[in-house]
């Protein structure tokens, strides 16, 4: 009898493999529609968002307000051009990197989802690290939010060269 099993084991082994590889390419499928559609959307939202505190920065300059345009204030301007120019240029990376998910798929290195996760994080905390970094300043010096910056650059070397090495040829 256990001649008998053998094949049956065998085959039904050889069943789940083939199953398994028939789930594994539609999984990816799926994987990569909801981060396609998490980039696109926080890619979109970013440029409104980033493109209105430009508005409004430039509104802040036109009506010419002490808090912002004063020399002594100067580091919170440059704080806060800082944080709208890269969270405005984040917004694009996501877009690219939605748009990238649709080419095929190199194996190796970091894994798609770590890329998307650290660019995630970077479009948290680049621009906000900036945000704060300019709300509270203190001689000159940028606020501890800057802290948050170095940490949001690292995400985002870690999110590029993962998608250099996925989709680069």
């Amino acid at each position: 009898m256990s001649a008998m099993s053998e094949p049956d084991d065998a085959r039904s082994s050889a069943e789940q493999l083939g199953e398994a590889a028939r789930a594994a390419p539609e999984d990816d499928v799926d994987r990569r529609a909801r981060l396609r559609g998490h980039h696109m959307r926080w890619g979109w939202w970013s440029l409104a968002v980033f493109l209105t505190l430009g508005l409004v920065l430039e509104a802040l300059h036109g009506f010419k307000l002490g808090f912002y345009l004063d020399v002594h204030n100067q580091t919170r301007r440059h704080m806060w051009t800082l944080a709208h120019a890269h969270g405005t240029l984040l917004g694009l990376v996501h877009i690219a990197f939605a748009a990238s998910l649709r080419a095929p798929a190199r194996e190796g290195g970091v894994s798609l989802t770590l890329s998307s996760r650290c660019l995630t994080a970077a479009g948290v905390l680049l621009p906000g690290g900036f945000l704060l970094g300019g709300a509270w300043f203190f001689a000159g010096d940028p606020g501890p939010g800057i802290l948050l910056v170095p940490i949001g650059g690292l995400c985002l070397l870690i999110a590029v060269y993962g998608a250099a090495v996925r989709f680069g040829r």
